[in-house]
């Protein structure tokens, strides 16, 4: 899986999905390609349309209350993970929260996008995150 981020500073996005994230850079710049564990992220800035996208503009994503899509990560230890990233200067939203089927936590990459950090805990044993009204038929 390979994810494209449209971003502001493609040395500034590179030094956090690398040095922040433990991501190996693949190519420095037009596009930034990161690796991380077994996907890739590609970061450029935006631009007009091109041929092959008549119309369509990519934009620079505006930070705020919400969001529509999001990056997760699944980690062994969510714990160290936290620790060691915030201590790199990732800008947590708050620290792990154990929700019953897993522990997780959100933060935020330079251009404000939403990563979600998570360690499954209870998928193992049964635990399944509890059904929200909304999500139950009927």
């Amino acid at each position: 899986m390979t994810l494209f981020i449209t971003v502001r500073k493609v040395a500034r996005s590179r030094d956090f999905y690398s040095r922040v994230l433990g991501g190996t850079v693949v190519l420095d710049e037009n596009p930034c390609m990161v690796k991380l564990s077994n996907s890739w992220i590609i970061m450029n800035p935006g631009g007009p349309p091109t041929g092959d996208k008549p119309g369509i503009s990519v934009v620079d994503y505006q930070p705020g209350n919400t969001t529509s899509i999001f990056l997760n990560l699944r980690v062994v230890d969510i714990q160290a993970c936290y620790e060691e990233w915030k201590a790199k200067g990732a800008e947590f939203v708050t620290p792990p929260i154990d929700r019953g089927a897993e522990i997780r936590c959100y933060m935020r990459d330079p251009d404000g996008y939403l990563i979600e950090v998570g360690q499954s805990t209870g998928p193992p044993h049964g635990n399944l995150a509890a059904k929200r009204p909304e999500d139950l038929s009927g």
